[in-house]
């Protein structure tokens, strides 16, 4: 692009008009891009945020990665855990053993996942320990039968910590009267609060070694626990895994236990982008507008500069320098604004609830009770390259008719 060009597209774009209308539709456009940028920054930045958090909930208690045997149950797990342990991005391994339970108190009843871990080594692949509201995981003592209960079980069942709840496992044994379940009574030695209703309302623990009594695992168990340096690696760390253990194991990851409900987030953060690109959109759109206007404007000019050998190419420049620089201006003040309110989400929404007497997630009935953010760079630059693209498109169709004005009729009336 010759300098001409570009200074006269700058000038033009600074110059007062004799239409101010013309003046409006710009700064109107220029508002919009604005607008519709800073909005899909900090609505996909409050997205990433509820994303992460779930994720940090789900994976305080469900581990990175899981291996298990046939059938629910693993032999020797301490050698399963130690050749686990060897890969550099291992920093924790844990058995567990999980079936599915009733449990009873009184005339209620509730179904429930049954866990038995070693409290010991718990610590090493959750953050349950630290999720506790009441008692602690070390009070689960082989042979006293503690049971540690969610939130929302506990308050199901209607216990608390001391009550007594039964257990009732679905491994029958066989008695001159037919096949019984089996049936034990645990102690309530403590409740926690995961954040994740799934886990709050059908998650029970108790010790590893009470779980194989109850369930007669005699010494297996139903696998092991692993917690990575890098949990975004756990799919790559199960296919590496998969190699060093025979058919007979199990190895899967969170991210394919969990898969459908990332995947439900990914969606509707796709949805949200396209929704809110239709904003920058129509802004965009309204440049078109604008440069109608200004070509019609600015036709003796157009004609004057044909004349002095200005060749069609280079008024269609100009005219794209000038829509081009409306939309850059709109989207680096939606960029600087969408940051700004993106990092500053958790002050800001604080302050608009104060002001407007309002809550926007009660705690009463989101577990999330604040906006969470997480800005990402990608998506700020994907989201400034898309509205850059869109304003220069924007553009194309009016500088082409300036390029083609006739410097005769433009200048008859003249």
């Amino acid at each position: 692009m010759q300098p001409f060009e570009l200074f006269v597209g700058l000038r033009y774009t600074r110059a007062k008009r004799r239409n101010h209308f013309i003046s409006f539709i710009s700064l109107v456009s220029m508002a919009g891009i604005a607008l519709g940028v800073a909005a899909l920054i900090v609505v996909l930045s409050v997205m990433n945020g509820f994303q992460k958090e779930l994720r940090t909930r789900i994976l305080g208690v469900a581990a990175h990665v899981q291996i298990s045997g046939d059938n629910n149950t693993l032999a020797a797990w301490q050698g399963v855990a130690a050749l686990a342990a060897k890969h550099p991005e291992v920093i924790g391994t844990a058995p567990y053993i999980t079936a599915q339970g009733l449990l009873s108190n009184g005339q209620t009843v509730q179904g429930a996942m049954v866990q038995g871990i070693l409290p010991g080594r718990e610590t090493e692949v959750s953050d349950l320990a630290g999720k506790m509201k009441v008692g602690s995981l070390e009070t689960l003592r082989a042979g006293e039968f503690g049971i540690v209960l969610g939130a929302e079980l506990a308050r199901t069942l209607g216990v608390s910590a001391g009550d007594k709840v039964v257990v009732l496992a679905p491994q029958g044994r066989v008695t001159p009267a037919g096949i019984m379940p089996r049936v034990k009574q645990f102690t309530v030695v403590g409740i926690f609060e995961a954040g994740m209703y799934e886990y709050d309302a059908g998650l029970a623990l108790v010790n590893i070694d009470d779980a194989a009594k109850l369930y007669s695992m005699g010494d297996r168990v139903s696998g092991v626990r692993l917690k990575l340096k890098d949990m975004n690696r756990a799919a790559q760390v199960a296919r590496e895994l998969s190699a060093s253990f025979g058919d007979d194991i199990t190895i899967s990851d969170w991210t394919r236990q969990h898969a459908n409900f990332f995947r439900a987030i990914q969606i509707e953060k796709n949805v949200m982008f396209i929704i809110l690109l239709l904003i920058v959109a129509v802004a965009a759109f309204n440049i078109v507008s604008t440069l109608v206007m200004a070509v019609t404007d600015k036709q003796a000019d157009i004609a004057i500069l044909r004349t002095l050998g200005a060749s069609p190419a280079s008024i269609m420049k100009i005219f794209i320098v000038q829509g081009t620089l409306i939309g850059v201006i709109g989207t680096l003040i939606g960029v600087v604004g969408g940051v700004l309110l993106a990092l500053n989400i958790d002050v800001v929404v604080p302050a608009i609830e104060r002001v407007f007497g309002v809550h926007f997630l009660a705690k009463d009935v989101y577990y999330i009770s604040e906006l969470p953010s997480d800005l990402q760079s990608g998506d700020v630059t994907v989201i400034a390259a898309v509205s850059f693209v869109l304003t220069l498109l924007a553009t194309l169709y009016p500088s082409w008719r300036a390029s083609r004005t006739n410097p005769a009729e433009a200048l008859r009336y003249e």
